[in-house]
C-alpha cells in the first residue's frame, strides 16, 4: 500500500485542497518564496507548487516534513476549523486505499502535542511509515482483527483489546497478515 494519501473520494480531494491551501498561507506569511519553504521541507519546487494548488498527492510524511519547516504541525495543516460548539467530530480522512483501508485524524493537542487517529487495514492491507523527530512514540490499541507492527528490531503483532507503544522515530509499517479488517486506534506523541 501506499503511505500517500487518495485523491479518489471528495473527502480525501478535499484534505489535499486543505493542506495546499493552508501551506500557502503560512508561506506567504513568512514572506518565503516557494522555493525557499521547498528547500526547507526537502521537496522541489514544482511538488510543493502542486501540493499547494492541491493537484498533487503527497505522502503524510512529505507534508509532515512541510508543517515542520513552517514550524507547525501535521495536524494544524490537516484538521478542518472546527467551531467550539461541535460536540462531536467525524475525523479527517488523511489516507485511504483502493482496498478499503484507510486513517482518519479524530483531533489533535497543541500542549502537549498528541494525536488521535482511527485506522482500518483491510486483509493484507500495509501502510508504510517515514522515521518521525527523534523522540516520537505511537500508542496502538486494536479494536478488531490482529494488528502487525513491522518494525526494525522485528514484526509485533497486537492482539484485539491489546496495546502496543512503539518509538516511531525508526523505519515502520503497520500490516494486516490476517483475514478480517484490522481497526486500531493510534495516539502520535512527540511530533
Amino acid at each position: 500500500m501506499s503511505s500517500e494519501p487518495a485523491t479518489d473520494s471528495s473527502a480525501a480531494q478535499e484534505f489535499v485542497t486543505r493542506i495546499g491551501g493552508r501551506i500557502r498561507a503560512l508561506r506567504k506569511q513568512r514572506g518565503w518564496s516557494v522555493q525557499r519553504l521547498a528547500e526547507a521541507g526537502g521537496l522541489s519546487r514544482r511538488m510543493l507548487t502542486d501540493i499547494e494548488l492541491g493537484q498533487a498527492n503527497p505522502s503524510l510524511a512529505t507534508v509532515d516534513r512541510v508543517a515542520r519547516a513552517l514550524d507547525t504541525d501535521f495536524a494544524a495543516l490537516a484538521l478542518p476549523e472546527r467551531d467550539a460548539a461541535d460536540e462531536q467530530v467525524e475525523g479527517t480522512l488523511v489516507w485511504q486505499a483502493s482496498d478499503g483501508s484507510q486513517a482518519l485524524l479524530l483531533g489533535a493537542t497543541r500542549e502537549p502535542a498528541a494525536e488521535l487517529w482511527r485506522w482500518t487495514l483491510a486483509p493484507g492491507g500495509r501502510y508504510d511509515a517515514e522515521p518521525d523527530r527523534p523522540g516520537a512514540q505511537e500508542i496502538h490499541h486494536v479494536l478488531s482483527g490482529r494488528l502487525t507492527l513491522a518494525l526494525e528490531s522485528g514484526p509485533q503483532v497486537v492482539a484485539p483489546g491489546r496495546s502496543a507503544v512503539i518509538a516511531s522515530d525508526q523505519q515502520y509499517a503497520y500490516r494486516n497478515d490476517g483475514t478480517e479488517p484490522v481497526v486500531f486506534m493510534r495516539v502520535v506523541t512527540g511530533t
